[in-house]
């Protein structure tokens, strides 16, 4: 089927990344033909993905590549038709959205990772260790500059910050100061850059970017339980390759790769 719309398309095997505007049109036999597996997955993922291919690869699997954006966008590409035959979701809520639509094998829906949810800052930051706790008062180390974090209305990150600002009571305070990204790693950037003095982004994208550093951590009980659901969607150009990746990544040697990316695998 031709006339797929693509947002933004990063393939891990090759290591390139492309931008493609809106509109811009991919047929699908011609992906197929070059892959045996085409993995959609939360920006988060994208580093720990990249070594999971890389170590499938390596060890005789056939050719696997990645498209990384936020759930949501991700999410709606495969509901225009994308030809995706995997889908990594930061949060269950967009994996939710597409199974509700028929787009995923139910069969093969497992829920894969977890997280943490963290407060970061530039690395060389004269700022210390930040206990967050209800009431803290990041308003007030923010002043009049901006904070960085998904967009809480799309990016599962972001959402995850919302709730756990609102569960201290500080959300009201903080939210006319965000700077809200497109993804979490957008968000990450923009610490990353200098360009905020503070930004919340999950604990595995604190370990991507040595250029921040983790000035505190929230607590498990002020957001949701973060999970990473993942499933083969209906339309897989190949259902028994798709199956077979996705069983790697449940594997102790998979578990191990994701860990020393700050993510652990859940049981």
């Amino acid at each position: 089927m031709m006339g797929r719309t693509f947002l933004t398309i990063r393939m891990a095997r090759l290591g390139l990344a492309v931008a493609v505007a809106a509109g811009l049109c991919f047929g699908a036999s011609g992906l197929a033909a070059a892959r045996d597996v085409l993995v959609f997955a939360a920006a988060s993922q994208k580093d720990a993905l990249d070594a999971v291919i890389e170590a499938y690869e390596a060890g005789g699997g056939g050719d696997v590549d990645a498209a990384y954006e936020s759930s949501s966008t991700l999410a709606r590409q495969i509901e225009q038709g994308a030809p995706a035959d995997i889908f990594v979701s930061a949060n269950p809520k967009w994996m939710d959205y597409v199974e509700e639509r028929g787009l995923i094998d139910k069969a093969t829906r497992k829920d894969l990772l977890g997280n943490s949810l963290v407060l970061i800052v530039p690395k060389d930051s004269t700022v210390g260790t930040v206990t967050i706790a209800p009431g803290f008062d990041l308003a007030g180390m923010l002043g009049d500059s901006r904070m960085a974090m998904g967009d809480p209305d799309h990016v599962p990150a972001g959402t995850y910050g919302r709730q756990a600002l609102e569960s201290l009571g500080v959300w009201s305070d903080i939210e006319p100061k965000v700077a809200r990204a497109d993804n979490v790693r957008a968000a990450l950037a923009l610490v990353s850059r200098g360009e905020t003095p503070f930004g919340i982004v999950y604990g595995s994208d604190a370990v991507a970017d040595k250029t921040v550093r983790v000035a505190g951590t929230f607590p498990d009980d002020s957001h949701p339980a973060i999970i990473y659901p993942v499933a083969v969607t209906t339309d897989a150009s190949n259902a028994e390759a798709a199956a077979a990746f996705l069983a790697f990544m449940a594997t102790s040697e998979a578990a191990a790769i994701f860990e020393r990316y700050g993510f652990r695998l859940l049981d």
